[in-house]
């Protein structure tokens, strides 16, 4: 089975095992990372999801043995022509990099996180890197594009210089670079990034769901507006939240509850 998923509380690991081809990722496996993905989000019991390559290797991008076999045959984008106007978008060739889910998730990084892989890495909200892991436009080489989302989510994430760097260049990009220039939040010991990165789900599952879902939906919001407009849209998303949760939160606050930081008895 080339994608597992797990469950512990509340936190769903969704696992990429196609170990003998490093994770490369072909149309049956996108699916299926596209079917676990909707599946969670839509699982009121899950609030947290895990992405975590198994085998040692996040993701080497789409499986260009798979992309070779169809040479001559129609293209494997066919089915992925977006539509014109506001139409539903299309999966994209890596699986689920085009939801727009509606929870956080983590990537858990080993090894190789590079082309469509480090696409996918983009696509998170968070990424937990191994010391000895690695990104990279390894499909520079190849002559296959970035079409899952690297071009307009690096830049954001790192601004264009840097992107266009990595993006022209095809180099690869250590776990203590990718820290440095805020393409990963957080660099772990060899062997550690999933029980990091669920250790870190845990944590996130802990908190209020509605109000930590709204603060998270407000920071995509924002993306391209103007200042004024990304504090309207803020105020129009958020603040219902507060009769929501953040009353009921004041009110254990006043309890005697969580003061000097705590985070355990909320």
């Amino acid at each position: 089975m080339s994608v597992k998923v797990e469950r512990n509380g509340p936190v769903t690991t969704v696992v990429l095992a196609r170990s003998e081809a490093r994770n490369a990722v072909d149309p049956a496996t996108a699916a299926k990372l596209t079917e676990a993905f909707l599946a969670f989000d839509a699982d009121p019991d899950q609030h947290v999801a895990v992405f975590w390559g198994a085998g040692g290797a996040f993701c080497a991008g789409f499986d260009l043995k798979h992309a070779s076999s169809l040479s001559g045959k129609s293209s494997p984008l066919a089915a992925n022509n977006f539509p014109i106007g506001d139409g539903p978008i299309p999966p994209g060739p890596m699986g689920p990099t085009r939801l727009e889910l509606s929870k956080p998730v983590i990537a858990a990084i080993a090894g190789p996180a590079v082309a469509g892989g480090m696409e996918l890495a983009l696509w998170c909200d968070l990424r937990v890197m191994e010391e000895d892991a690695y990104m990279g436009v390894f499909c520079r080489r190849w002559g296959v594009p970035l079409i899952d989302g690297g071009t307009v989510r690096l830049p954001r994430m790192v601004g264009r210089g840097r992107a266009l760097d990595l993006i022209l260049t095809g180099r690869k990009v250590t776990a203590d670079e990718c820290h440095r220039i805020g393409l990963c939040e957080r660099v772990v010991p060899h062997g550690k990034s999933r029980e990091e990165a669920e250790g870190l789900a845990r944590e996130i599952a802990k908190f209020p769901q509605a109000c930590m879902r709204a603060d998270r939906r407000s920071v995509w919001l924002q993306e391209g507006l103007s200042e004024r407009e990304g504090l309207r849209a803020e105020w129009e998303n958020s603040a219902p939240v507060f009769e929501q949760e953040g009353a009921s939160g004041a009110g254990r606050f006043a309890s005697g509850k969580g003061r000097h930081g705590d985070r355990e008895d909320i």
